[in-house]
């Protein structure tokens, strides 16, 4: 498609100077403001009018977006209005602009993918990912999610934090941030930080397997808080009643909450061995519910699984 631009598009004298990351392209600049700027940076070119309603409702989310990217990606906007002829050429060329508003994205000349309407925020941010992605970069907030993982994982719970909080000021219905942060705060102990944080989480998001990962988390720690503390004595209590399976469960609750995952699900994995159906399965409920705070693909969570599959089908 770059070739037909090339040949066809009027008005093809570069832009002198540095390049903005919001700019107004028309007939004489779109060429050097978008398929050859598009040769060094992702463009997303927004197709509006003056008496388009839509288009008043999506231009400042793409404009949000697009600073929150911080120059890796460009935003020209065209007034199709002010511009029918360049809206007509590019309309006979193959891009849908009957109807607007119309985002269309640009690299290395050529048009990769675009979309039509108003569109919700997290879909405009994914839509600005994938470009991003295919032009071999990432939004910033994703390098300091990325960052934050890390350092989550590495024990560095308070630095995680601050982390996440950098890409929850920039993206606030981030599910993964989110589940981060109260994860975090978790592992600080800040229980009563995680559960301010967790009911200022946007209600669209409470469905997200993040964070109803990270709630269960939560949840399982507050329930075992109170048994940390007798951790000695039920594991005592434990030792000498095996057959007692209540003893055992709160037990399993201390150690998840002390921390201690792997011990808490063998004594649950214990329950299910001797007598699977005990409590209506209440053994293997919390070994699931334990699966989901710790999340699905957590090594110990893998390795419980296994087990408890092993028991179910032997």
């Amino acid at each position: 498609m770059s070739s037909t631009f090339d040949e066809h598009l009027i008005g093809q004298s570069p832009s002198s100077g540095q390049a903005a990351y919001i700019v107004e392209a028309d007939q004489t600049t779109f060429m050097a403001d978008v398929v050859e700027a598009s040769q060094q940076i992702p463009v997303l070119v927004d197709f509006w009018a003056p008496w388009c309603g839509p288009c008043k409702q999506l231009t400042p989310v793409l404009e949000k977006i697009v600073h929150a990217a911080n120059g890796r990606v460009r935003l020209v906007k065209v007034d199709v209005e002010a511009n029918k002829s360049l809206a007509a050429q590019l309309a006979q060329m193959g891009l849908p602009l009957q109807s607007i508003p119309v985002v269309v994205a640009f690299w290395k000349g050529q048009v990769l993918d675009l979309f039509q309407g108003a569109q919700p925020e997290s879909e405009i941010r994914h839509f600005v990912e994938s470009l991003l992605k295919a032009s071999g970069g990432t939004m910033p907030a994703a390098d300091i999610l990325a960052a934050a993982k890390t350092a989550l994982a590495d024990n560095q719970a308070a630095e995680a934090v601050g982390l996440y909080a950098q890409v929850l000021d920039a993206e606030p219905e981030n599910p993964e941030a989110w589940g981060g942060m109260l994860r975090a705060l978790l592992a600080l102990d800040e229980l009563e930080g995680a559960e301010e944080a967790s009911s200022q989480i946007p209600a669209k998001l409470n469905n997200h397997p993040e964070i109803t990962g990270a709630r269960a988390a939560l949840a399982l720690k507050i329930e075992g808080a109170a048994a940390v503390s007798e951790l000695d004595s039920l594991r005592q209590q434990a030792a000498a009643s095996p057959a007692d399976f209540d003893i055992q469960l709160k037990l399993a609750g201390a150690l998840n909450a002390a921390g201690n995952r792997a011990d808490a699900a063998d004594v649950l994995l214990g329950i299910i061995r001797q007598d699977r159906e005990w409590n209506d399965g209440a053994a293997k409920t919390e070994l699931l519910r334990f699966f989901e705070a710790w999340g699905h693909t957590d090594p110990i969570t893998l390795a419980a699984r296994r087990k408890l599959s092993s028991l179910l089908f032997s």
